[in-house]
């Protein structure tokens, strides 16, 4: 897999605090007045933790590598039968075909939330021409560095693509991280991002926002639009719902995921033949691709851009 290393990455990092480069030494802030100048950033397994704890949902002292999670049983078998994501695999192939593009450099693919390879992403781990960066709430072999998406620790334009994949319901503000993916974009860049619309809570206290596709279009305003969609349209909608129905009335362990297998060829026949516009209108995730832009769209253009069933109503006086 082509993730480049801490190392190389040294010159792009910058002080999620103040904004200044890092030394190399210790990897603290070089900006004298800054409080991370004195104080080293906390490492949890072996990787930094560049967070700003005044400013973060995370205690940077408290972070620790993910535990290995067991799925056995039915939840393994539900798990091993579940939908492929069929747009990613697409979108990856197309960011890798971007990056050979790239001159002059060896272009930088940055995934937010990467503690772990995203569905269908695989290839664009794979493809030979570009490196990938990648940093999460806790350390893994598939990261750098720890950090917090609401302040990305990468100097201003210095990452040719991002990923975000089923990252934003998990972030407090995703406006703001929208405008940090903007922010660490060079001109001309490209983000893919997949967000859930119609999905009950998971993970958690870290769940926290849901996205229509036309938000999801509006949430990255400040980038121009390549292609945007649904991931997985109400028959994967059905699916969660009904599992969690399930949780409600019967508590007992493998009853969800005993739902959800039945449910699942029902589901994917919904979502294979079922009309296109009713899914845009209710998906169970969405997805935008789109270029970085140096102006956002007016928001007239959000009424354009809706693809689902639901004409307006026309309204006379």
């Amino acid at each position: 897999m082509p993730l480049t290393t801490l190392d190389a990455l040294l010159p792009l990092l910058r002080c999620p605090v103040c904004a200044s480069p890092l030394a190399e030494k210790g990897l603290r802030c070089t900006n004298p007045q800054c409080k991370q100048a004195s104080t080293p950033f906390h490492v949890a397994g072996g990787q930094p933790v560049l967070v700003d704890a005044s400013d973060s949902i995370l205690d940077p002292a408290a972070v620790v590598p993910a535990a290995p999670r067991q799925v056995r049983g039915l939840r393994a078998l539900a798990s091993a039968f579940g939908p492929k994501n069929r747009v990613a695999p697409r979108i990856a192939q197309l960011i890798a075909d971007e990056m050979r593009h790239v001159t002059g450099r060896r272009p930088i693919v940055l995934v937010i939330g990467g503690g772990t390879v995203g569905s269908g992403l695989e290839s664009l781990y794979d493809a030979p021409g570009h490196d990938v960066a990648a940093f999460d709430i806790f350390p893994s072999p598939n990261t750098q560095f720890v950090a917090d998406g609401h302040r990305i620790p990468l100097a201003d334009a210095s990452v040719d693509a991002v990923v975000v994949q089923a990252v934003l319901e998990h972030v407090l503000d995703p406006w703001r991280v929208a405008a940090e993916i903007h922010r660490v974009l060079r001109p001309g860049g490209v983000v893919y991002a997949d967000t859930p619309f119609l999905q009950h809570v998971h993970e958690g206290p870290h769940d926290f926002t849901r996205f229509t596709e036309s938000g999801h279009r509006w949430l990255f305003r400040h980038f121009t639009l390549i292609e945007s969609g649904v991931v997985a349209g109400p028959g994967e909608q059905l699916v969660w719902s009904l599992s969690q129905a399930t949780r409600t009335i019967v508590p007992v362990r493998g009853a969800a995921a005993a739902v959800r297998l039945a449910v699942r060829p029902f589901a994917a026949l919904i979502d294979r033949f079922g009309s296109r516009a009713h899914a845009v209108d209710g998906a169970s995730s969405v997805y935008f691709y789109g270029r970085r832009a140096d102006a956002p769209i007016a928001p007239r253009e959000m009424l354009v851009h809706y693809s689902g069933a639901q004409h307006p109503i026309s309204r006379t006086v």
